[in-house]
């Protein structure tokens, strides 16, 4: 970054996020010692802070809507190798800010079909411009950093740990898919 750059804030990462992506995720297993490969299709929308399904949200978890600076809306379409079942499901999450400093603050989630159905956390834009969303729950820990390579390759991983240590890890590649030709 140059001296006269300014740092990222949430809000211009969301709009980034927003698009159609085809997403390749490598999982390691390592109780197991297994790894899989599977591939999705995610459909990723910014969420502007009036919305209602943000507004709920944020009553759920008992914090003032107003205080949201907007979320994204997931959705995601997995055939994953080796014949497993196809997942599909949705989420939403909502970004709250620490105070004027938009480059941290409260995460909230709503996910479909209901895995973790719902979970707060924290999220943290750094220097790199990398996003980094943690959350715990009783049962498992979760943290996720997403970059972007370029405005069209997003990048990711994810470790999970629970009670005994890391359990998983994945790394996702995401490319953003081109709008269909008109005409």
């Amino acid at each position: 970054m140059t001296e006269t750059a300014t740092q990222m804030d949430i809000k211009t990462f969301l709009n980034l996020c927003s698009g159609n992506w085809f997403s390749q995720r490598t999982n390691y297993s390592l109780g197991g010692e297994k790894t899989e490969s599977g591939k999705a299709d995610l459909n990723i929308a910014t969420i502007p802070p009036e919305d209602s399904k943000i507004t709920q949200l944020c009553q759920q978890y008992r914090i003032d809507p107003k205080q949201s600076l907007g979320g994204l809306s997931y959705s995601w379409d997995t055939s994953v190798d080796w014949g497993k079942p196809k997942q599909q499901g949705s989420s939403l999450i909502v970004f709250v800010s620490d105070g004027d400093d938009t480059t941290t603050g409260k995460l909230l989630t709503n996910v479909t079909p209901k895995a973790v159905a719902k979970a707060s956390g924290i999220y943290v834009i750094g220097q790199d411009e990398a996003l980094t969303l943690t959350i715990e729950t009783e049962e498992i820990g979760v943290e996720e950093r997403i970059w972007f390579a370029s405005n069209n390759l997003r990048l990711r991983t994810t470790v999970i740990k629970n009670s005994t240590g890391i359990t998983n890890t994945s790394f996702y590649s995401e490319i953003r898919k081109a709008p269909p030709k008109e005409g």
